[in-house]
């Protein structure tokens, strides 16, 4: 598994990690570690992004499917105001 060093780290960020660290009981390099995996999108990832875009994009290609049983928006605005 590769190390990585990071060095000049501000204060206020350090601090702010040690805190992090403390409250859920871990160290410091542990949080780091935590923090990159929620933030850094590996390759595998970004493949399953990629994927639902792509499905997300079909999805809203498709006609809608209705069973023709609903008024429309203008139907029912037209209806309310004769009321």
């Amino acid at each position: 598994m590769p190390t990585l060093y990071v060095e000049n780290v501000p204060d206020s960020l350090y601090k702010a990690l040690r805190k992090r660290a403390r409250e859920s009981r871990t160290s410091i390099a542990a949080e780091i570690i935590s923090l990159l995996a929620q933030n850094v999108p590996t390759a595998e990832e970004l493949q399953k992004r990629r994927e639902f875009y792509k499905r997300m994009a079909e999805l809203r290609a498709r006609p809608i499917e209705s069973s023709g049983g609903f008024p429309t928006a203008e139907q029912m605005i037209s209806e309310d105001r004769d009321r």
